[in-house]
């Protein structure tokens, strides 16, 4: 399934019409996108991290930690996942490493960024990038490793942040000549610094929305016109769950009950439905050792 996916996803990009593509946190959350009609899922290391580790997005999580989570995803979607792998974990050598760990965890795209160890979100103060050559050679030992040609590689750069947008856009080309399949300029601050990416960069080009964040929110259509190829919102479906909670439980805190929020609630059976219940249900009756001779 994996190698039919990895073809599937690069194809579609390569279209660069502007693919929109939730961020995921977990198998559930992929669920959900998958259910909704996404057709592609984006496992964020902020997201991962937030969740998991209820911590921020500091390279705190670990490649084992972040490998467990694409192959529960991979066990219950099937549409492509987009798996953020930050600096690869490590120096090019290291890259090997998590390259194959995380394609036969189940990834058909893996991103990897040019920001000095320990990375930081790319919204954050505090950053600083590597020099170009350093991505260079993790893009080479990734393009070396995959298994499979078609298991798309993105190359994001944050030099944006300290170095301009020039030098960015420069180190996005460098990053395609080594092998990269995608570009992603993180963080540009405005509608014309958008514009001037997907014009500079021969090559599919991923943005991200970041709900108060540094770029500018707009429309889907509006970036399709840009000519942007990945539309991304790497913690919308977090913040949004973060925000339910809240309402939910705060009322639940002040009131000591549940009612007057029921509206804000999934139902029991639409939560069952999610999560394959009734295909469980079936298996145990299939299974079910009642009626059977011993």
């Amino acid at each position: 399934m994996s190698v039919s996916l990895n073809k599937k996803f690069k194809d579609r990009v390569a279209k660069r019409d502007g693919l929109v593509v939730p961020g995921v946190a977990n198998a559930l959350a992929a669920r959900i996108v998958e259910d909704i009609g996404f057709e592609a899922a984006y496992v964020t290391g902020a997201g991962v991290t937030n969740t998991y580790l209820g911590k921020p997005d500091i390279a705190l999580i670990s490649l084992t930690q972040l490998a467990d989570h694409i192959f529960a995803m991979r066990d219950v979607v099937e549409i492509p996942l987009i798996v953020d792998a930050d600096t690869g974990f490590g120096n090019a050598v290291s890259t090997v490493h998590t390259v194959r760990v995380l394609e036969r965890a189940g990834a058909n795209c893996i991103q990897l960024e040019d920001q000095v160890f320990p990375k930081r979100c790319g919204h954050f103060a505090g950053k600083d990038v590597v020099p170009t050559e350093e991505l260079v050679q993790k893009i080479h030992a990734a393009v070396d490793t995959r298994l499979d040609d078609d298991l798309t590689i993105i190359a994001r750069t944050d030099a944006r942040a300290t170095k301009g947008l020039d030098d960015a856009i420069d180190r996005a080309n460098a990053f395609l000549e080594a092998g990269a399949d995608i570009a992603f300029v993180e963080a540009p601050r405005s509608v014309e610094e958008m514009r001037e990416i997907p014009k500079r960069v021969d090559a599919p080009h991923l943005v991200n929305n970041v709900a108060g964040g540094l770029t500018p929110l707009l429309s889907a259509e509006d970036l399709r016109e840009m000519g942007f190829a990945i539309i991304l919102y790497a913690n919308a479906a977090l913040q949004a769950s973060v925000f339910g909670m809240q309402q939910v439980l705060g009322h639940i805190h002040e009131t000591g009950s549940i009612e007057g929020v029921m509206d804000r609630v999934t139902g029991f059976e639409e939560r069952q439905r999610l999560v394959s219940k009734p295909e469980y249900d079936a298996m145990e009756t299939k299974y079910s050792t009642e009626g059977v001779d011993s």
